[in-house]
């Protein structure tokens, strides 16, 4: 297991707590970087997407920046992402991943800010939720639902989490109990079981993003890159339209990761989530998008 770890950012004095054990339908692992003081800072939660996990790419770049602007930023690992608490940084566990949905993210999304919140360094009546991908998405309903939160913030999020196979492919899944997904990046077959979509078939209504966009009374900003090839601008079109008090900021060339990738050997953030970033500070700092 690796253990739980302070340093220092060089840049400016941070203290990051690394490879929290938290508990929920199954162990998974958080981290928290924020300034050395006595202050307290608004909590910021990242949730990734699918295929993702907290030390993904450009992730920990991302943190220390949001950071030095005055921030508490947590990142966690979904419970059943496919990593696992002895290895974080890799799919070890494909049958988690299999056994993952949407209930159980949201469970795990809960815990989190309930943890986090009630840390000594963190403001708790100044929570955000910053989502990217599917952990859009899941942003979305959890911020729909839990009061606590105070601002939204997505990062090329989808605006339907009805992203299942379709006829033929469908009937095969339901036959088979199964399909698999090639990881682009590692080769592996990622698992999905029939269960996935039983877990969003039972409680469609929760998991309905357009209903939930519109019981948002916070302000939100969208990010969206022109040239996502995941998850078409567009989806934060759609976000943009449901959600009152909202802005889409577009970053110009961005992909669907904004320039970062697995693994990013650099100590610098890709422009276009720089610009990402940015975007996010000033809406946190000045609200000058709503």
């Amino acid at each position: 297991m690796t253990p739980l770890s302070f340093s220092n950012s060089s840049i400016m004095k941070l203290i990051k707590q690394k490879n929290i054990i938290l508990k929920s339908s199954g162990e998974f692992l958080a981290d928290a970087i924020f300034p050395a003081s006595d202050k307290k800072f608004p909590l910021i939660i990242f949730v990734h997407g699918y295929k993702g996990y907290k030390d993904w790419g450009a992730w920990e770049l991302m943190g220390e920046k949001v950071a030095e602007a005055g921030f508490y930023f947590v990142k966690f690992n979904f419970s059943h992402n496919g990593t696992t608490i002895e290895d974080p940084n890799n799919f070890a566990d494909l049958e988690a991943f299999g056994q993952n949905n949407y209930s159980k993210e949201l469970d795990d999304l809960e815990i989190v800010i309930n943890h986090f919140k009630s840390q000594n360094e963190v403001d708790s009546q100044n929570i955000i939720l910053l989502g990217h991908s599917r952990g859009g998405g899941i942003s979305i309903i959890k911020a729909s639902e839990n009061r606590s939160i105070s601002k939204l913030i997505t990062l090329a999020s989808v605006s339907t989490l009805d992203r299942f196979p379709k006829n033929e492919a469908f009937e095969n899944w339901r036959k088979e109990g199964v399909y698999f997904v090639e990881n682009a990046r590692t080769k592996q077959k990622m698992p999905h079981y029939f269960q996935f979509y039983k877990d969003f078939e039972i409680d469609k209504e929760r998991y309905d993003i357009e209903k939930a966009c519109k019981k948002l009374t916070i302000p939100t900003l969208l990010i969206h890159g022109t040239n996502d090839e995941s998850v078409t601008i567009d989806h934060s079109g759609n976000l943009r339209s449901w959600i009152k008090d909202s802005k889409l900021e577009i970053i110009e060339n961005a992909d669907h990761t904004f320039g970062a990738k697995e693994p990013w050997g650099n100590d610098i953030l890709p422009k276009e989530l720089s610009k990402a970033v940015e975007a996010s500070i000033d809406f946190l700092k000045y609200d000058r998008y709503i």
